[in-house]
Parts: structure tokens; sequence; C-alpha cells
């Protein structure tokens, strides 16, 4: 069964992230909608995810994933050498996720927002559910 990675569509780290996955998932595990869609905000609903949260999201096995949970597990699927970040999962969450937030609170300062979109490939589009 295919999992869902709820992402920022606003986000330009979030954009670069979600098309690394989609290089490194030769498997096609992973299917896309961001967290301002429909889908996103259906999900959101569905799992109580606090309005606030803009993190990157993985509903995989009916489970939610949010932070550097979602970010470790999506590696863990991912082809290459990016798999063997999933090890960082046996670091405890509140310090893992300190890191996380430090990071998604300088995202857009850093990176920027997106002004504009990339047309998907054929390929790309069949894994864009939103």
């Amino acid at each position: 069964m295919a999992a869902i990675v709820l992402f920022d569509g606003d986000c330009n780290v979030c954009d670069w992230s979600v098309q690394f996955i989609m290089k490194h998932d030769r498997a096609g595990h992973f299917h896309f909608a961001s967290l301002q869609g429909e889908l996103g905000h259906k999900m959101r609903t569905t799992f109580e995810v606090p309005p606030m949260v803009d993190s990157v999201l993985l509903i995989e096995q009916d489970r939610l994933y949010m932070k550097s949970d979602a970010a470790l597990r999506i590696c863990r699927q991912l082809d290459g050498p990016v798999k063997f970040l999933s090890y960082l999962l046996i670091v405890p969450r509140p310090i893992r996720n300190l890191a996380y937030d430090a990071f998604a609170r300088n995202r857009f300062h850093w990176f920027g927002k997106k002004q504009s979109c990339k047309l998907p490939t054929p390929e790309e589009r069949r894994r864009l559910l939103d």
C-alpha cells in the first residue's frame, strides 16, 4: 500500500524534498499531497493534526508520523545511502525534533517561499494526489 507524504506547498525545501523523494523512490512507495490542498485538509482532519502544524506528515498503514519521525521513516524507504539516515530514529524523539524544529523555523528565511511551480512530468503527476 502506498504511503502519503503531506508537504508544505509554499516551501522551497519541501518542494526540493518531494523531487528528491520521487527520484530516490523507484518502487513508487510514496504519493504526495500539499498540506494546503483538499486532500491535505481532509487528512489533517482525519488524523486530528493541529492547524498550526506545518511539518512534513507521513501517513503509512493508517498511522500518522510527523516531524523527524516522518522524515526519517521516508528515508528508510528510499534507494541509496540516504536510507542510512533512518538509523537516527534511535536518537530520542525530543532531541531529533529540537533539530527539526530549528531547521523548520528558519527554512523560509534561508530558502525562501516558492514563487512558481515546476510542471510535473507524467510519472510525477501519477504520484501527486492533490
